[in-house]
């Protein structure tokens, strides 16, 4: 317990959350330090295709048996949490069905950038996990938007546009930089990977860093939004992904991964998307509020995990495996 004390006290202190703080109180005084939207996207392209990358070099290493179980977890949790997240925002009176359909899809999905910095955080602290956990990441992003536009849907006199949205979440930026890494990972193996290594592992940290201080920006933009929605939605967006979390503790826990798999699953159950979720859920649901579903899983479910769910997420995983 007193070591993972510690270790959530130094992240606490790590570059990591302290440039997301100087970005969110940037914002506040009206500092405008986000990164321009090209440089924005290439290090989104990084982060994806480097992660995928990494972890398809790894799946060589895994054994196909030992990964049906933590799928099966993941893709249980991918359909259970976006239910769950879209049944609690009912007691939210002001929120109406469709955008709790729409935020659901966003906490149904993953943050690649809360996944990065979880392994970020198991690399520092020197605590292993499952090399295929980039894939556990790619398996949940799909089901959990499926399932809140689904629920969304259900009493709307129109039809939903389902061949449009799966191609979106199917083939959008995400899933092919994610899944094309993993198979270009697979197929050049540790030869192929050890000459670009140095690129997407020693700079990996640097980047992330200044991508969470543009985050930090947006976080602290949107922050009002949150204000003007009610107490309620705030305390759901601290609230839902600590449960949420603690259920993927413990579906890594019954899927047999170890304590820093049953981590990062845990931290994927509780992360909520905004760069996925957000082009599929416009097509599938033009009339839902973007504001609200994006200001919730940014403005307050990202830095809330980034600063004590990671940490959190490994005391739980530790006390049920270690």
């Amino acid at each position: 317990m007193e070591n993972s004390l510690s270790i959530a006290l130094a992240n606490l202190a790590s570059v990591s959350v302290l440039v997301f703080i100087l970005g969110f109180v940037a914002a506040r005084f009206k500092s405008d330090i986000r990164i321009p939207d090209p440089v924005y996207q290439i290090i989104s392209v990084y982060l994806l295709f480097g992660i995928g990358l990494k972890g398809g070099v790894s799946l060589t290493h895994s054994s196909a048996q030992g990964m049906v179980k933590p799928v099966i977890a993941t893709i249980v949790l991918g359909c259970l949490i976006p239910a769950l997240a879209f049944y609690s925002l009912k007691y939210i009176k002001n929120i109406n069905e469709v955008d709790r359909g729409a935020i659901a899809a966003h906490y149904g999905s993953t943050s690649l950038v809360t996944f990065t910095a979880a392994l970020v955080f198991l690399d520092n602290s020197e605590i292993s996990y499952e090399g295929f956990a980039t894939a556990l990441l790619t398996i949940m992003e799909i089901p959990g938007i499926i399932v809140g536009i689904f629920l969304a849907t259900r009493h709307l006199n129109r039809k939903v546009s389902w061949g449009t949205s799966l191609k979106e979440i199917v083939l959008g930026k995400t899933i092919i930089l994610l899944v094309g890494g993993l198979i270009v990972g697979a197929i050049s193996g540790d030869a192929g990977y050890a000459r670009v290594e140095p690129f997407f592992v020693n700079l990996l940290p640097g980047i992330l860093a200044l991508f969470l201080m543009h985050l930090g920006y947006l976080a602290g933009v949107r922050i009002n939004i949150i204000k003007e929605s009610g107490i309620r939605l705030f305390l759901f967006a601290i609230i839902f992904p600590l449960v949420a979390g603690t259920l993927g503790v413990i579906g890594g826990y019954l899927a047999g991964l170890s304590v820093g798999g049953a981590t990062i699953l845990g931290v994927l159950s509780a992360s909520a998307s905004y760069i996925a979720a957000p082009a599929a859920v416009s097509i599938a649901l033009p009339e839902a509020n973007p504001s609200l579903s994006i200001t919730t899983s940014l403005g307050v479910t990202f830095p809330l995990n980034l600063t004590i769910g990671i940490p959190l997420f490994y005391a739980i995983a530790q006390l049920l495996i270690g």
